[in-house]
């Protein structure tokens, strides 16, 4: 009898490995083999989760806090997650309307299965972040992609937006302050969007995850705190993980209409059940007590911020805007490529961060799989001293290409 062939279900003709996490394993096995690898590639901060927020976790474990909880979160977490939204954004909502999820990615996991289905149709600005076009694929549904011009600072107009609109429309992704780019939309250009949306009744996603790093008094507003109506029509995304650096800990939650907040709970119990009681704990400490250590690490971002961008605009055949937001980059590397180094042609971004990470030891994640070629996306969210030293090894290794 021959071998038996593993057939794989044809959605994951949509599923490939997310190109950030693939990025940073590589470079993480670098490291490992002795390789000095500096890593701009992890959409995580460096710093530690701050010190209150562990210790509520080793309090739980003390105290047997170890079992199941409520699939959507405990009473607890939701209360601070109303109260959170309560004190920030000026919006309310009670336990029924709020999910807590194993991170920011399952919560939007759970919105496409529940709410999105095949003649459905999704607007996803680029560039996107890696997941957002694959998880609506997965729910069979089609993502609609709209440029975001560079001229324009990565952001769609509402003329676009309105443009793109079909009968089978059925929400937008807004992410601001945006991965992978940093930029921000303005109250008044998030307001244009959400008039169009409401009078053509598409819904809003607004991924709000970067939402406590902004720079340059950059004013952030919650989507859903412009009108009652525009709240019933948007689910808002947001998680611990960026603000109080608990990546590891894996808690997103979302708020929307309760029908939807039901049926994304329902998913979730069918795959997952609870997150981690412990990190849950962890959370309410986090939003509940002292916010210094917040503000702490946005000052340092914005340090770094400024310091990477001048340096990567130093570089001849590259150009970078200063983003308002977040804790990325995205320098246009158009100019750079075309170029050859061992008579081997460096065409695209792809390309481009393979060398950088041979050549210069420097980990970069290609601008094509955010949706735009010709970029690259670098975190800033490591040491000045690694952002020094990673520049003048990308600057030595341009100038090599010939």
């Amino acid at each position: 009898m021959g071998a038996h062939v593993i057939k794989l279900a044809k959605r994951m003709e949509d599923v490939k490995e997310s190109p950030t996490l693939a990025i940073t394993a590589k470079a993480k096995a670098m490291k490992a083999k002795g390789w000095d690898v500096i890593d701009f590639g992890a959409g995580e901060p460096d710093f530690d989760t701050p010190l209150n927020i562990k210790e509520a976790a080793i309090k739980a474990i003390k105290a047997g806090f170890t079992k199941y909880t409520a699939v959507g979160g405990t009473d607890e977490l939701k209360d601070a997650i109303i109260n959170k939204f309560k004190r920030d954004n000026g919006l309310d909502y009670t336990r029924d309307e709020i999910l807590v999820s194993c991170g920011g990615k399952q919560s939007f996991f759970n919105l496409s299965l529940a709410f999105f289905e095949k003649g459905d149709e999704v607007i996803i600005p680029a560039p996107y972040w890696v997941s957002y076009p694959v998880m609506v694929a997965i729910s069979g549904a089609k993502p609609v992609i709209i440029n975001g011009r560079e001229e324009n600072g990565f952001k769609i107009t509402p003329e676009e937006f309105s443009d793109a609109i079909t009968g089978s429309t059925k929400a937008i992704v807004i992410n601001s302050p945006s991965n992978p780019t940093g930029a921000a939309y303005t109250p008044e250009e998030l307001k244009a969007i959400t008039d169009i949306a409401v009078k053509k009744g598409v819904f809003i996603i607004s991924d709000e995850i970067y939402e406590k790093l902004c720079y340059d008094n950059h004013p952030f507003v919650s989507i859903a705190s412009f009108s009652e109506e525009v709240k019933r029509q948007t689910i808002t995304l947001n998680g611990v993980s960026k603000t109080y650096s608990m990546t590891g800990w894996r808690i997103g939650y979302a708020a929307g209409p309760k029908e939807l907040i039901k049926a994304m709970t329902n998913i979730q119990s069918q795959s997952t059940s609870n997150p981690t009681s412990i990190s849950q704990k962890a959370a309410v400490e986090a939003l509940n007590g002292a916010q210094d250590a917040v503000e702490e690490m946005r000052i340092e971002f914005d340090k770094r911020r400024k310091v990477i961008v001048n340096g990567l605009n130093a570089i001849k055949g590259i150009r970078c805007m200063l983003p308002p937001g977040s804790f990325y980059v995205f320098p246009n590397i158009s100019k750079v490529l075309k170029k050859r180094f061992n008579g081997k042609a460096i065409n695209s971004s792809a390309d481009l961060a393979e060398f950088l990470l041979e050549e210069a030891e420097v980990a970069v994640v290609p601008g094509e799989a955010f949706g735009a070629e010709g970029h690259i996306r670098m975190a800033y969210a490591t040491s000045m001293e690694n952002i020094t030293e990673g520049l003048k090894r990308i600057g030595e290794a341009v100038e090599k290409m010939g």
